[in-house]
């Protein structure tokens, strides 16, 4: 098996990106009363606060090295204390979808760096870190809003559901990952809740700053 060379250069933005995820969870806690994350030490951009070992690592290098179709990893959540938030219904909401909203801004932070970059040279290689991070963060952000727990559009679902519902949906939580797999895994089910709007993101963001998406796989 042959190792690309890019992945050195794209591989990092995978992992900036995980852990501003998880940064803006535990800011906008601290907005809403629930200064855990900060007690804690985790509202850093240093990534070894936040790197878990088989998720943000080992699983995605795997996945890459072995050109997997899709890309699938986590960083170590955030603490936060729901009892801590001034109101606690609203602001969980808020603080779940902080993160899947950073990376729609990292998304468009990376299109404006791959439309400055060169195709050629010396810089070529910021263009293709800015590829890279417009379509991982698109998909970071669109994948954490499965409404499937623990992902965070589990969160802005629960707001609306009855307790009993609620109580029903956390304890799912222990099997959300291998649901979410599963779904993964099957082609139907992930171009639909999936791939076809990340590719429709993709290009939603490219095209903003007039970068072409011919030739970006998704």
């Amino acid at each position: 098996m042959s190792l690309d060379p890019t992945l050195f250069v794209t591989f990092p933005v995978f992992i900036l990106s995980i852990v501003v995820h998880e940064c803006a969870h535990g800011v906008m806690a601290l907005w809403n009363g629930d200064p855990t994350a900060r007690e804690r030490g985790r509202l850093t951009l240093n990534p070894l606060k936040h790197v878990d070992p088989v998720g943000s690592i080992l699983l995605p290098g795997v996945l890459l090295f072995s050109r997997a179709p899709f890309l699938f990893g986590w960083a170590k959540p955030v603490p936060i204390d729901g009892s801590r938030l001034r109101h606690p219904a609203n602001d969980q909401v808020k603080v779940a979808l902080a993160g899947p909203a950073s990376n729609v801004l990292l998304a468009l932070l990376f299109a404006a760096i791959a439309r400055l970059s060169p195709e050629q040279g010396f810089f070529a290689p910021l263009r293709l870190m800015g590829l890279a991070g417009v379509v991982w963060n698109c998909a970071l952000a669109m994948f954490n809003l499965l409404p499937v727990p623990p992902l965070d559009g589990s969160w802005v679902l629960m707001r609306f559901l009855p307790m009993r519902h609620i109580i029903v949906l956390q304890q799912f939580r222990l099997v959300g990952m291998l649901v979410i797999v599963g779904m993964l895994s099957v082609k139907v089910v992930a171009n639909t809740v999936l791939y076809t709007p990340l590719r429709l993101a993709v290009r939603a963001c490219l095209g903003l700053f007039g970068v072409p998406s011919a030739g970006i796989a998704l």
